[in-house]
């Protein structure tokens, strides 16, 4: 299957979520639920990684990998998730989901830079609508 397709997956599977995750907050306090969320998915990772035989290749992972996994996962799954859940538990989903929809534009831009990946016109139009889009989203008509 092409990353395309595993990637549109994804963006449904994220984009069908913020519901349930705001249902699932009502009335309790978005570190609380994120606790709960990510012991669930230490259950299914921990399931399939011992399905699959994963967890033998754990030890063969170089140090110098683990700091860098280990600061993605501090970044994108506690701290960029407890502020999508704080955030979603005070505001509109979709709403929040269209700003959290931007990190496209940090992603590409640190690729480029860090990563010397490639900024091409198509992307460099897309990040000019993301941000035409946060510009409509964030405008706030006068009372």
């Amino acid at each position: 299957m092409s990353a395309f397709w595993v990637a549109l997956f994804g963006a449904v599977c994220w984009g069908i979520a913020p519901l349930f995750g705001k249902v699932g907050l009502r009335g309790i306090n978005p570190v609380d639920g994120l606790v709960a969320r990510t012991s669930v998915t230490i259950l299914f990772v921990g399931g399939w990684a011992i399905a699959s035989g994963s967890f033998g290749r754990l030890s063969s992972i170089p140090t110098k990998r683990w700091v860098f996994l280990a600061v993605e996962a501090f970044l994108a799954t506690f701290a960029g998730d407890l502020a999508y859940y704080a955030s979603i538990k005070r505001g509109d989903i979709g709403h929040v989901s269209l700003i959290f929809a931007s990190s496209p534009l940090i992603t590409v831009t640190v690729g480029w830079y860090f990563l010397g990946e490639q900024l091409t016109m198509a992307k460099i139009i897309g990040a000019i609508l993301i941000i035409c889009g946060l510009v409509l989203v964030g405008f706030k008509p006068p009372n």
